[in-house]
């Protein structure tokens, strides 16, 4: 472990989101041997997150900088004093959005060879915040040596369409989420639902992004025709008290159970019947991939892109929860089957990409 190669992930925080599970699905499988992860949160060490124990199991250092201010000295110095004292790192792996401008334009500064910014998500609100990151992701192709993204669409917009980039997929481990009628029948009951019950299941930190509020107004209206239908939230998040209230105050507690952070996704979703995903942006999301290898029916918003689509069990749908509802119905007798080979097929089996990133770290580090 000594002679593995230190890379440093850039992160705000390593709580169990799309990109932060992303990041462990990686770390899981990449050979520690020869690649190390360490990670530099923007979050107080005080603030315990999911992956941390993990992360630290698995051999991975977390250090903490204060929240990300582009106009803050303070932070602008944190991060070039932190630099100062770990020049052990040749290689920084950037996932802050169109703020990783600032952060490789220090990094280049500071010396560090392999600059790498990622891409996770794509058409952001267009409010003041957004104008401030658009400024600084014009920074990211001049101070960036590599460019990474989720998917193409995520790709351009972040990096332009005249920019390469390499799209490094949202990879899941295929083998955990063929489906198992058998396990789908013990889940149920673990859960407390009947036997014959329709469940839709979406998996999302609680976040205005995510749209849970469009997700409750589903369930009331599917209720109206199917009145055994339950909803299957997976996930923690700013908004999670907020969404308990709100579903309390549609007397809706009975059908739609709050799971929090788990474990077990691939378990979770041999449960549910139809998964959606009505997000306001996205960029790859990795819940629909996991989905689709679990053989469930997929319904998504306009604006999540197609290219996460790898099977016939996507259907997108704009956002008006009349059409969802109908969509949902008509998913309801959907059989499961098994499509883990079309899911490594569209290669996004993650044995076959943990490699490759390794080999990309490695390469470009003989190549420095």
């Amino acid at each position: 472990m000594s002679d593995s190669v230190r890379v440093l992930h850039v992160v705000t925080h390593m709580d169990c989101g799309g990109l932060e599970t992303m990041i462990m699905n990686y770390y899981r499988k990449i050979d520690r041997s020869k690649i190390q992860f360490d990670f530099l949160t923007h979050r107080p060490d005080s603030e315990v997150k999911d992956y941390d124990n993990d992360i630290k199991k698995l051999g991975g250092r977390i250090y903490h900088l204060p929240r990300l201010n582009p106009f803050s000295y303070r932070y602008r110095r944190a991060l070039e004093s932190f630099f100062d004292a770990h020049k052990e790192y040749k290689i920084i792996h950037v996932h802050q959005d169109c703020m990783s401008g600032l952060i490789l334009k220090i990094a280049k500064k500071k010396g560090i060879p392999i600059r790498i910014a990622h891409c996770h998500s794509s058409n952001q609100d267009k409010n003041i915040k957004y104008l401030i990151k658009y400024m600084y992701k014009q920074l990211i192709p001049k101070y960036a040596t590599g460019l990474f993204a989720c998917g193409e669409i995520a790709g351009e917009w972040m990096f332009g369409k005249n920019v390469k980039f390499v799209v490094l997929p949202n990879a899941i481990d295929t083998d955990a989420y063929v489906f198992s009628n058998d396990k789908r029948i013990l889940i149920r009951k673990e859960l407390g639902l009947p036997e014959n019950a329709f469940v839709i299941g979406h998996v999302g930190r609680f976040s205005k992004v995510k749209n849970h509020r469009f997700i409750i107004e589903l369930c009331e209206l599917v209720l109206k025709q199917n009145r055994n239908t339950y909803v299957l939230f997976v996930g923690q998040g700013d908004l999670l008290e907020e969404t308990r209230e709100i579903v309390m105050k549609k007397h809706l507690e009975n059908v739609i159970k709050f799971l929090g952070l788990r474990n077990d996704v691939p378990d979770l979703m041999q449960a549910m019947d139809v998964f959606v995903l009505p997000s306001l942006y996205e960029g790859l999301p990795v819940s629909v991939i996991e989905a689709q290898a679990s053989g469930l029916p997929c319904i998504i918003s306009e604006n999540v892109p197609l290219d996460c689509a790898i099977t016939d069990l996507v259907k997108q749908v704009e956002l008006d929860t009349l059409s969802w509802a109908r969509a949902t119905i008509q998913l309801k007798d959907v059989e499961r089957r098994n499509t883990q080979e079309k899911i490594k097929k569209a290669g996004f089996d993650i044995i076959d990409n943990a490699l490759y990133l390794e080999k990309y770290y490695l390469s470009n580090l003989t190549n420095k």
